[in-house]
């Protein structure tokens, strides 16, 4: 059995287009999907509307799906029955399915799909200027003149009157002044006082709000590119570009002016954290458009961000600290000049875990130290205090070497030269016990020479040079309380330096990271300290460890992170814009600035 379709449209002079098909099948679609077998193409039909099936030698099925309905030879129905003897009509919206009438035994079904709409009654262009308001209207090009000048008076004209009305103008009383139609919105919160006060930012009339108005302000505010560089440098800038710079230069409107990215009068809203391609537009391909940048191109976070580069304190020229910014795909090591194992320090079953349990009660430990132990977090909750010998090290690491009653006596961190003194005069000053041969009672050799002798010796050793000497030397050698944790250069037989220690106060000057949100993790979960047997591992996290949490701005990652959430555009020392508006939105009396932790071992710190 088959069904011959035949597709007809009209073209727009009224000729008849016919489109014939064939389908083999005892069973007929009908809908607007392309895979049924008659397609529709009007919202108003179903994606699979009815079907047409077979059911007997001379007659068709007709079901209209899902409880739908359509026209069976004029009546609705949800279905029916076609004789193929005389045939009939199925009208689903606006199309028409004709069944023509089939010989007996036949096994081809004619059918005519046609889109049809309701007639319409035409009329003459006399006939439709009488019916409709054309006679007692004005032309079109004379309304379009009325309209024109209507809208230049109402929104050109008695605008500039009224600002130059108001710059006259000495009446306190608030009113509606024309020029207030120009205003496409409300200001954001944080300019709200300024809603009367439109010469603030419009400084003069018919000119663009320029930066200087911004910076009135915003005094702290610091671009981290100059603008007109940045613009010359592109390489595909054409001779009518570089016009063009040059009267944005001349007339001072600098390409990336503050109110392209801070856009006003959009309603009384916080600011919009900006979004990723403010960035990523121009630092996606930086390299073609500044080839003397030293900066990796940089996009999207989670697919094409570089790895991270901190500065890292590499050598030193005598006692200054030489810095260098190392990718961290390089691992780099860090020449901090101090010996600090963190692993050693971390251990869970050592003799330093043993000796933070037997330390708990005083001091908080846990059954073993913990990195909060040491490490406090400084007031803004995103950098840490320096660790302090005296406060972090000296429960551990005494450098006491003499009690006098109630009183101990420390070496002198951090200068050298003042413990080597303070041991000369220690044993300079202790009394040693006369030898017995110069005592009363005792037996001596006889002789006048060998008392004399024997009194000699024992005053040239009264000041006990030798057991100074001695004491120095452990002091600064293996095992000593300056050598296990420092570089010790021995320059004499009794002259020992340190050598100078120091680290970076921040290692990615480019970014920010705080630690507040990261709270439920563990240090150890991003800094691995406790495979760390060296001073001189860097234990920053590098982009692979941040991306198991942190994607891309519209990624599907836990943290989708745009480029704001750890950059600011306006660099300076403080925290970046996006992480102020987060702590503070919402918030009118807190401030960013968190109550410092007290210092010492009472609660274990305050590192994370």
């Amino acid at each position: 059995m088959a069904f011959l379709l035949r597709q007809i449209s009209r073209s727009a002079e009224g000729r008849e287009i016919v489109r014939p098909s064939r389908i083999e099948a005892d069973r007929l679609t009908i809908g607007r999907d392309p895979e049924c077998d008659v397609h529709l193409t009007d919202l108003a039909v179903a994606l699979r509307h009815a079907t047409v099936e077979r059911s007997g030698a001379s007659r068709l099925d007709v079901t209209a799906e899902g409880g739908l309905t359509l026209e069976l030879n004029g009546r609705k129905v949800s279905s029916g029955r076609i004789e193929l003897g005389t045939g009939g009509d199925i009208r689903i919206a606006s199309h028409i399915l004709r069944f023509m009438p089939t010989p007996a035994g036949s096994d081809e079904i004619a059918v005519d799909v046609e889109r049809v709409t309701e007639g319409e009654v035409k009329l003459s262009k006399g006939d439709e200027r009488m019916f409709s308001l054309a006679s007692r209207m004005p032309s079109k090009r004379a309304a379009a003149w009325l309209l024109s000048i209507l809208v230049l008076g109402l929104f050109l004209a008695w605008p500039i009157k009224a600002y130059y009305d108001r710059q006259n103008e000495q009446a306190i009383a608030r009113k509606f002044h024309a020029d207030e139609m120009w205003s496409s919105g409300s200001l954001s919160r944080g300019h709200a006082q300024l809603a009367d006060n439109c010469e603030a930012c419009h400084v003069k009339p018919f000119e663009a709000v320029r930066d200087q108005s911004c910076k009135a302000c915003h005094t702290k505010v610091h671009d981290h590119a100059n603008p007109f560089r940045l613009a010359r440098a592109r390489p595909d800038l054409d001779r009518w570009g570089k016009v063009k710079l040059a009267f944005q230069e001349t007339f001072d409107i600098p390409p990336g002016r503050c109110v392209e990215c801070h856009t006003e009068h959009e309603g009384k809203r916080e600011m919009p954290v900006t979004a990723q391609r403010f960035c990523s537009d121009c630092h996606q391909s930086l390299k073609s458009k500044l080839p003397d940048t030293p900066l990796p191109d940089a996009g999207d976070f989670g697919t094409s961000h570089p790895e991270f580069r901190p500065a890292v304190l590499t050598r030193w020229n005598g006692a200054r600290p030489m810095m260098q910014r190392v990718s961290l795909a390089e691992k780099p090591r860090e020449n901090s000049g101090l010996k600090f194992p963190h692993a050693l320090h971390l251990s869970k079953t050592n003799g330093v875990a043993q000796m933070a349990r037997r330390l708990s009660g005083e001091h908080g430990f846990g059954q073993s130290l913990a990195c909060a132990d040491c490490h406090d977090g400084d007031p803004s909750g995103t950098r840490f205090e320096p660790v302090n010998m005296e406060e972090d090290c000296a429960m551990c690491h005494s450098l006491a070497f003499d009690r006098q009653g109630g009183t101990v006596r420390t070496l002198r961190h951090g200068e050298p030269a003042q413990v080597i003194a303070d041991l000369r005069d220690f044993y300079r000053a202790s009394p040693v016990a006369p030898p017995p041969n110069l005592g009363g009672i005792a037996r001596r050799r006889p002789g006048e020479v060998m008392e004399a002798r024997t009194r000699i010796q024992f005053t040239r050793g009264a000041g006990n040079p030798g057991r100074a000497a001695q004491a120095i030397r452990a002091v600064f050698s293996p095992g000593g309380a300056c050598y296990d944790c420092h570089a010790v250069e021995a320059r004499g037989p009794m002259d020992f330096r340190i050598r100078p220690v120091a680290f970076p106060v921040r290692y990615l000057h480019k970014g920010w990271f705080d630690h507040r949100p990261h709270q439920t993790e563990t240090c150890e979960s991003c800094h691995k300290a406790g495979a760390s047997n060296s001073a001189s591992d860097l234990l920053i996290p590098n982009l692979a460890s941040c991306r198991t949490c942190h994607g891309g701005e519209n990624a599907r990652a836990e943290v989708p992170s745009s480029c704001a959430m750890c950059h600011d555009y306006h660099m300076d020392g403080g925290a970046p814009s996006m992480l102020i508006r987060q702590r503070v939105r919402g918030k009118k009396r807190d401030t960013t600035i968190a109550a410092a932790a007290p210092r010492g071992r009472g609660g274990g710190g305050n590192g994370r």
